[in-house]
């Protein structure tokens, strides 16, 4: 199962393996407060693509399909699908927005590749 949940948000047991999907570590954070056990930050947005979105919902459509082109590192996408497999995974972003972020987005990338929508 994959999950999403913030940064700054307490760690949980059901969390599993926390993989952080940022490419910047989350401002007032400690990397050992984090308990993170992954951080795959070459799996996340461009930072071009990312100041262009700067989290508007108005964008989210568009952004996801620019960032759906930029999930080229496949190595990275299966590890988070083989983790998954073995238990509980979640993605951790550091955005205010928890509705329209980087987090949301590749969760649906993954969840819908299994399913051969995203070619």
């Amino acid at each position: 199962m994959i999950k999403i949940k913030r940064i700054y948000d307490f760690p949980s047991a059901e969390d599993g393996v926390r993989i952080l999907i940022d490419r910047l570590w989350p401002r007032g954070l400690s990397k050992n407060s984090a308990k993170v056990d992954l951080w795959l930050k070459e799996i996340a947005p461009s930072d071009k693509l990312r100041k262009w979105f700067a989290h508007d919902p108005k964008k989210w459509i568009e952004f996801k399909q620019k960032y759906f082109k930029e999930l080229t590192n496949q190595e990275r996408v299966d590890l988070i699908i083989k983790k998954a497999k073995g238990g509980n995974v979640t993605l951790l972003f550091g955005a205010k927005e928890e509705r329209v972020n980087n987090a949301v987005a590749l969760k649906e990338y993954i969840e819908t590749k299994g399913k051969g929508i995203l070619k």
